[in-house]
This record gives C-alpha cells, sequence and structure tokens, in this order.
C-alpha cells in the first residue's frame, strides 16, 4: 500500500483532548504506569534526545515494550517519539516498528524538514499494515519553511508540535515568547489550514510555574490546543487553561446539535452564521468536556 493508497483508507480522526503531554524515557520504563496517571492527555515515550547514543539501542527495545498489550481504555493518547528519520538512530527505529507485532498507536517525528520524510513513512506503515498515527514536530527552519506543505501530507497525521528549543538555535534568537512568535504563528496556520491540533512546546522553568500559566495563556489564544510539560506538577494548571469553559462546552453542543439537525454547511446560532469548518474545534471541546465528565 503506497501513500496515495493509505490517503484513501485513512483519514483524521476525531478529535480529542490534546491539553498536555509529558516525556517518559524509554530506559525508564518504570516510570511509565505513573505518567498514564498523572492526567497528561497525551504520553510520549522517549527515544530522541533524552536518550544517549550509547543508549538508543536498550531504549528503543524498553520503550518500544510498553506497546506489546492493548492500551487500558482511560482517554490517555500513547505516543513513540522516534530519532530523526534522516539519521541511523531514526531508521533503526522505524525498522523495529515495521518489525513489530503490536505498533505503537501513534509516532512522533523529530526535525522533520520536508513532506517527503512523512510519505515515506506513511508508506512504509502501510505497506506493514500498521494503523499507526503521526505527530510531527516543526523544529528547524527547512521545516517551518515547508509547514503548510508538511501539515497536509498525509492522513495519518493528527497534530503539529512547535519545537521551540530546536527552532530558536536555528534561528540564532533567544528561545523566548516575543522572538518565536512569527514561528509559533507559522506552525499554527499551517495545522489550521489542514484541520488538525497544534501542540505547544513546554515550558522549562519548573521554579516559574507564573510564567509558565501566561505562556500556556498565550498559546491557547494563538490558537494551540495544548501544551507540554517537563514535569508531572505542570500537568493540572496546562489542563485547566486548555480546558474550555461550561459555557463554551455548552456552545459547542449546541452548534453541533444544530448541524445535526439542519444537515447544511452552515446554521445561524444566536445571530451568528456558522459554517461547517468550526465543527472540528466544536467536536474536540465536546472531547474535552467528555474527559473530564462534564
Amino acid at each position: 500500500m503506497g501513500a496515495e493508497d493509505t490517503k484513501e483508507t485513512m483519514g483524521p480522526l476525531a478529535p480529542r483532548p490534546r491539553r498536555s503531554f509529558i516525556f517518559v524515557p524509554g530506559l525508564r520504563p518504570e516510570m511509565y504506569p505513573k505518567a498514564l496517571s498523572c492526567g497528561a492527555d497525551i504520553v510520549c515515550v522517549e527515544l530522541e534526545d533524552g536518550i544517549a547514543p550509547g543508549d538508543k539501542a536498550e531504549a528503543r527495545k524498553l520503550g518500544l515494550s510498553l506497546f506489546g498489550q492493548p492500551p487500558a481504555d482511560d482517554g490517555v493518547e500513547r505516543i513513540l517519539r522516534i530519532n530523526s528519520i534522516r539519521e541511523r538512530f531514526g531508521i533503526e527505529d522505524v525498522l523495529a516498528v515495521l518489525a513489530a507485532e503490536s505498533p505503537p498507536p501513534a509516532l512522533m517525528m523529530p526535525k522533520v524538514r520536508t513532506p517527503d520524510e512523512v510519505v515515506m513513512l506513511d508508506r512504509l506503515l502501510g505497506e506493514a499494515g500498521h494503523s499507526t498515527r503521526l505527530h510531527v514536530i516543526i523544529e528547524t527552519n527547512a521545516g517551518l519553511e515547508a509547514a503548510f506543505d508538511i501539515a497536509r501530507c498525509s492522513d495519518r497525521i493528527d497534530a503539529l508540535f512547535f519545537g521551540g528549543v530546536d527552532m530558536a538555535a536555528e534561528l540564532r534568537c533567544e528561545n523566548a515568547w516575543e522572538p518565536l512568535l512569527h514561528a509559533r504563528s507559522r506552525v499554527v496556520h499551517a495545522a489550521a489550514g489542514a484541520g488538525l491540533d497544534v501542540i505547544d512546546v513546554p515550558y522549562l522553568d519548573l521554579d516559574d510555574p507564573a510564567g509558565m500559566r501566561l505562556e500556556a495563556e498565550r498559546a491557547r489564544d494563538l490558537g494551540f490546543a495544548g501544551k507540554g510539560s517537563v514535569h508531572p506538577k505542570q500537568i493540572a494548571t496546562l489542563n485547566e487553561v486548555f480546558t474550555p469553559s461550561a459555557d463554551q462546552i455548552a456552545r459547542a453542543r449546541r452548534i453541533i446539535a444544530r448541524f445535526e439537525a439542519a444537515g447544511t454547511g452552515l446554521v445561524v446560532i444566536d445571530g451568528k452564521l456558522i459554517e461547517k469548518p468550526v465543527l472540528r474545534n466544536m467536536h474536540r471541546i465536546v472531547a474535552i468536556a467528555d474527559r473530564m465528565g462534564k
């Protein structure tokens, strides 16, 4: 099955909460259950930057073993971050995933520079019969330039992630909100144009919770669906910031119900014209509400 065939048989999955995510080192499988219970919407097993070159093979073996059993129905999205497929470690990661009887439900692709990388992995997963989804990190200048094409190149993609640390290094700017605002905005626009979620980079200063909240609020207002964390103690704040209000949840349910009843591409609610493209975000709001039992 090639990439084009995959596009015909796969499609974007139903929206789901992606307010927060946290990494678990592939070398530390004992940390996985705790991460799954910390409240994060996404738990990502790490094979890339957090693993030294000499430990890559062991991390790959231990990390993939965590996906050997069907996941519990706990609402947590499970992802494996592989190494860049432009490098040997990334190629070895892909080969291991392709050979796995129980592959991860999703892979996070770092340092993506061109759509070709995603299309190639899409094709390989299709040939292996894997339904594995893809999450793509835009953290290089080349990737930023091609973000719009990358976002549209595969129907396996569920979300774009903004990698601020590497992006700041490539752009030779300070890793701060203002210098990276243009880059952030481009990633948001690319994701929105393709109907994808977009997730912001973690806030690195654990001793500045007020700063983290402010940056999360700015990211939310810019269009991000969530933000990463570097410690479980950040999760509650992130979930709070990216959780819609009761009024927003009620409005989303009304809009969805009105569209279902109308069977048209637009409806009028409270005197305002609402077109069908907003439905994906309304469904994401309801998915967050359902995860919280609201």
